[in-house]
């Protein structure tokens, strides 16, 4: 069993009335409002996100394939590559979709999980994630224990911190800085990935719950509302298998992807993977 499923690695929360989204959404298109009450039960959330080194014991013990193995390829932002490296994807000017990026090839052939082991394992679908927590003895964690989670409790704050938002000065996570995608400033200390525990915890000891990577949970994508526009999108989601993701990642940035917010959200095909997203995963009480 990989150090995460240790009990010293778990935050242990109380269940009870709490909320989820926001009745100030900054992007209606993905469901964040409006806010609404919860009941959860009690659960652990793991304090990190898993790391190279956890999810390379799993590999090892299960010989687990990854769909971006399957695949043989996965996306991989163009600011970390060489210029020769990949192929634009079509649609997304800032990403390269690179032959042999995997888990453990994070920037294709040649490069190498051992060189951040404590960093959070990257291009992982929501099927690996998944596969990964029932072998730790867990499970992905839901929107609404996701959120409650990051507030540190049943509080209203828009960020794991409080209500500061980032800036070069005052910096909690790992996000971009400076003009994107063009200038990375890198005040924060990273332009990719940082280290699983790295910045100030929040109150209940977890580690990024903003920024560094998107954080699969177990939930299909889906907004709830009866707009015409609501349909659609959930209709696209049903079709593409979305699963829903949490907590932003270091490429976001407050002039266009404000999503390192609590209440954010978004979707991606359950077979998905980029170097931008990972996982945590949350325990039932024994």
């Amino acid at each position: 069993m990989p150090d995460v499923s240790l009990q010293s690695d778990i935050a242990w929360i109380d269940g009870g009335v709490t909320h989820i989204g926001t009745d100030h959404p900054k992007f209606k298109v993905d469901g964040e409002a409006p806010r609404r009450t919860v009941r959860l039960s009690p659960y652990g959330m793991a304090k990190t996100v898993v790391t190279n080194l956890q999810f390379a014991a799993f590999v090892r013990e299960t010989r687990y394939r990854s769909d971006a193995h399957t695949y043989g390829w996965s996306f991989v932002f163009r600011g970390l590559l060489p210029t020769n490296v990949g192929q634009q994807a079509p649609g997304l000017p800032w990403w390269n979709a690179v032959d042999g990026a995997a888990w453990d090839t994070p920037l294709g052939i040649g490069s190498s999980w051992r060189d951040a082991p404590d960093h959070p394992v990257v291009h992982v679908s929501w099927n690996d994630a998944r596969a990964y927590a029932r072998w730790a003895g867990g499970r992905l964690p839901t929107e609404a224990e996701w959120e409650h989670a990051a507030r540190g409790g049943a509080n209203f704050a828009l960020y794991p911190w409080g209500d500061e938002e980032p800036s070069d000065t005052n910096i909690f996570c790992n996000i971009w800085q400076g003009e994107f995608p063009v200038q990375n400033t890198c005040e924060d200390g990273y332009y990719g990935t940082a280290p699983a525990i790295s910045f100030t915890p929040n109150p209940f000891g977890l580690f990024n719950m903003s920024g560094n990577v998107w954080e699969w949970c177990a939930d299909p994508f889906k907004i709830r509302s009866l707009s015409a526009g609501a349909k659609a999108r959930n209709l696209v989601a049903r079709r593409e298998k979305e699963k829903l993701m949490k907590g932003g990642s270091f490429l976001c940035h407050a002039s266009y992807c404000w999503r390192y917010r609590i209440a954010a959200r978004t979707g991606r095909q359950h077979d998905n993977s980029a170097i931008h997203t990972g996982f945590r995963i949350a325990f039932d009480p024994k």
